[in-house]
């Protein structure tokens, strides 16, 4: 297990560049509101929020930008019980490939490619590269104590996964958990603080929050707001490469955010990543 406790001055580096030339991230206050209410319930009890987290987001801006549109489109292409088959139609694998040409077109993922080469963990050539990516995030796998192919790092970390009804996996995009919410499918419940800060701004760009979904509750889990799909896949794609551990912990700085970026190895393919802002607790 790699536990990245110092900060990684290179990687910092690098994000720092990334985030600055993520022309796709929609901005609070401008492109979106969050409403961020109350504050989460250790004990999981009660509701420490009547209200949505998302007061509004720009929904034609969103699907405006080609990565966001094609990123949309991928969401609903998944049965989100562990345990569940899936079965990819020749039109999701379009939809997939679609949305990988999108993000490999933007400066944030050359970023990243260019960075992967110099450390001899990419092949130049953009489609081996975005064949590469296919594998890592697309590529169906199986969950521990399941029979079929029935899940994908893309489906773990973006749209999300439950358990046997009881636990809810991964689901750390704020897209997706906007547009769940607004179907009245998630109950955003109250953010979880960070130590030595009372409470988070709604400006803020990482967020740990709670809330349910399908039934289950989610105690923290912490998410990116308002950056593009791009971003959130260079980041993710780039610690993956750089080790083989089973996990691994990266500790950041990204604008005013210290995290730890994790990573989880599913054998070739991710099995999770979120983003922790550090000083709250650990979640799946």
């Amino acid at each position: 297990m790699a536990n990245g406790e110092a900060l990684n001055h290179e990687l910092s580096t690098l994000f720092n560049e990334m985030w600055d030339m993520d022309v796709n991230r929609l901005m609070p206050g401008k492109d979106y509101t969050i409403d961020l209410q109350g504050k989460a319930s250790a004990a999981q009890q009660g509701d420490g929020a009547a209200r949505r987290l998302f007061h509004n987001v720009n929904e034609e801006r969103l699907k405006s930008i080609k990565t966001f549109a094609t990123f949309i489109s991928l969401l609903d292409n998944y049965e989100t019980s562990t345990g569940v088959a899936e079965v990819v139609t020749p039109e999701e694998t379009a939809e997939n490939n679609r949305f990988l040409d999108a993000i490999l077109a933007t400066k944030v993922m050359k970023l990243a490619h260019e960075y992967l080469l110099k450390k001899n963990l990419a092949k130049p050539n953009l489609a081996d590269f975005k064949h590469q990516l296919y594998d890592i995030w697309f590529q169906l796998y199986t969950r521990k104590g399941e029979d079929s192919p029935d899940s994908c790092g893309f489906e773990h970390v973006f749209v999300g996964e439950t358990r046997r009804g009881k636990q809810i996996l991964g689901l750390h995009n704020w897209v997706q958990f906007y547009l769940q919410e607004k179907r009245n499918q998630i109950d955003y419940k109250g953010y979880v603080t960070r130590k030595n800060k009372t409470r988070p701004d709604k400006d803020d760009q990482v967020l740990s929050i709670q809330f349910s979904w399908k039934g289950s509750v989610k105690p923290i889990g912490s998410t990116f707001i308002g950056v593009s799909p791009e971003f959130e896949f260079a980041l993710y794609t780039i610690i993956f490469l750089l080790s083989e551990g089973k996990v691994t912990r990266e500790t950041v700085k990204i604008e005013e955010y210290k995290l730890q970026i994790v990573v989880c190895r599913h054998g070739l393919h991710i099995g999770t990543a979120y983003p922790v802002l550090l000083n709250t607790s650990s979640e799946d």
